[in-house]
């Protein structure tokens, strides 16, 4: 039996498959096109699956495609919640769909539509786990399943009358439910319902209307201390904190160094500092006046060596 004993449109897609069907782009007229197209009869489905497994008849195989189009429409619409274009979800759907008729075994006794329901979820699912966050919410196949689950029983327990809460979070009889319904851990509905529910955040944000740039998580998120010039600079400072200011040292002469150390760098136990500017003049017999233009030549020539030692 022949495809081809249908309408004008069945009998131009014995000649090209593909010719009936429009571009995703006008996404109604797709979707009135292939509802338009005749299901395939059982025998049919044999004749075209036969010929494709013994002969690799890419034509048969275009047939058993364009009488399924319409199942992927209708299972497409079943996850237009999650945001995305219905177009790509077709589009993702008749991939699926592909890979059943190429494995598709006539001689198992079952018919296409019940084995390719598999192959069109698993693309539409992958898709959406794909490009529905940036961050995946779903690693694992045991929670890709809950991930789909538990976002068809939440918009159950929305549609209930009798169990409407008006809130986004599920009660705790709620994750009760779910969990034995769905045999996995009360923590686990828990968990994916916060990875479900967090959104998006813009890692660095565009600027404002007035022009200054927003506030966003980059601000705090890096790690100021490990960046390379930090570093660097850390280091060097380190490096002019002991050995530069030992240099520098050795360029005074021993009053000089002694007052500086005293003024600038001898901490006591306590906490205080070294001696005095009067303490200093009382030692040497001076004035205060005298130790601090000492002191402010000494600091003069010490800059001069550390500018060197850098």
């Amino acid at each position: 039996m022949s495809l081809s004993n249908g309408s004008p449109a069945t009998a131009m897609a014995v000649a090209n498959p593909w010719a009936v069907v429009p571009s995703l782009g006008n996404l109604d007229a797709y979707i009135s096109a292939v509802n338009r197209l005749p299901m395939l009869t059982l025998e049919e489905e044999q004749q075209f699956g036969r010929e494709l497994k013994d002969n690799n008849d890419l034509e048969a195989a275009g047939k058993l495609v364009l009488s399924h189009l319409r199942l992927v429409v209708s299972v497409s619409r079943k996850y237009l919640g999650y945001g995305l274009p219905h177009g790509d979800l077709i589009q993702e759907g008749n991939i699926g769909l592909m890979k059943a008729v190429k494995r598709f075994d006539p001689d198992q006794g079952v018919r296409l539509v019940s084995y390719a329901l598999h192959w069109i979820r698993a693309e539409i699912h992958e898709y959406i786990l794909k490009n529905w966050r940036m961050v995946k919410v779903a690693t694992t196949k045991a929670q890709r399943k809950l991930f789909f689950n538990l976002r068809s029983m939440k918009q159950g327990f929305k549609d209930d009358a009798d169990t409407q809460t008006h809130r986004d979070t599920l009660t705790d009889a709620q994750i009760e439910t779910m969990a034995r319904q769905l045999n996995v851990k009360r923590e686990e509905v828990i968990e994916m319902e916060t990875r479900m529910s967090g959104g998006d955040v813009l890692l660095d944000p565009a600027p404002s209307d007035d022009g200054e740039q927003a506030f966003g998580p980059i601000a705090y998120l890096a790690d100021a201390a490990h960046e390379p010039t930090a570093m660097m600079e850390s280091k060097q400072r380190d490096v002019m904190a002991t050995q530069g200011i030992a240099a520098a040292l050795e360029t005074l002469d021993p009053r000089s160094r002694r007052i500086v150390e005293e003024r600038w760098l001898k901490v006591n136990d306590d906490g205080s500092g070294g001696l005095t500017l009067h303490d200093l003049a009382s030692e040497y017999g001076v004035s205060a006046e005298r130790i601090r233009q000492i002191e402010s030549a000494a600091m003069k020539k010490m800059k001069k060596a550390l500018a060197a030692y850098a």
